[in-house]
């Protein structure tokens, strides 16, 4: 069953309702937003509930939330990332939980899946955290290709959907600048989880079907409806499953 995750640890007032209800939680690093005490008070709620915890780590921006581009030499983006990762591992071992996954954060995210070089240099420091860390990733058609790099550095990816997010005719995220990138009627939300379920596919905000493999299903939690919307999507997931 195609599981699901959502974007924690942001300083949002529904963490803790939340934690019981989704699989897999992407905590924030405190490079676009969190601290090591959020940190530690989710990693204690996912342990509670049964959740594997991952990284969200991003460029270091907490002005722009972390949706904000940068060019980055790579010793320095590496140190960022094993400085992130690093950092909510060790709370994680001190607290008697296991680190699972990576999932970059924002313009980060976005900025990888639209650069090869960039997406590798990512999955590299990933490596020399821990080859057993696996990598989230936005689903698309390019997913052999990104495959084929993490395969070189012993990396498994996890492909990921968007519950909540509209996507362009060309299978990649609507730029938050577009009034309609981020869904929040529920009713909508649920609609386009049910059909994906069904077939396989999400229909684009130009109405074209795209095709797309899923192990992770993410909501955000900024989303002000994410809490209705995680509640609703657990039900469809089990009946589909």
């Amino acid at each position: 069953m195609i599981k699901l995750n959502c974007d924690m640890g942001e300083g949002m007032a529904y963490d803790a309702q939340i934690m019981p209800l989704i699989d897999m939680a992407n905590l924030a690093c405190g490079f676009h937003a969190g601290s090591p005490e959020l940190m530690r008070e989710n990693i204690l709620r996912a342990q509670q509930h049964h959740v594997q915890i991952g990284a969200h780590p991003s460029y270091p921006d907490r002005e722009h939330f972390g949706r904000l581009s940068m060019a980055l030499p790579i010793p320095e983006l590496t140190a960022l990332l094993q400085y992130q990762i690093g950092g909510l591992e060790a709370l994680c071992r001190a607290n008697g939980s296991t680190l699972s996954y990576v999932k970059p954060h924002g313009a980060l995210y976005n900025d990888m899946m639209q650069d090869a070089a960039l997406f590798e240099q990512i999955i590299q420091a990933v490596a020399t955290c821990s080859i057993d860390l696996k990598v989230m990733i936005l689903s698309s058609s390019r997913n052999d290709t990104y495959a084929a790099i993490a395969s070189r550095y012993g990396v498994t990816l996890l492909y990921e959907l968007f519950a909540d997010r509209h996507y362009t005719g060309e299978g990649v995220l609507v730029p938050r600048s577009h009034p309609q990138a981020v869904l929040e009627d529920v009713r909508e939300i649920i609609e386009r989880m049910r059909h994906y379920l069904s077939y396989g596919e999400l229909i684009s905000i130009d109405g074209k079907v795209l095709k797309l493999a899923g192990d992770s299903l993410c909501v955000h939690g900024d989303n002000e409806a994410a809490l209705a919307v995680i509640v609703s999507l657990r039900d469809v997931l089990r009946a589909s499953g």
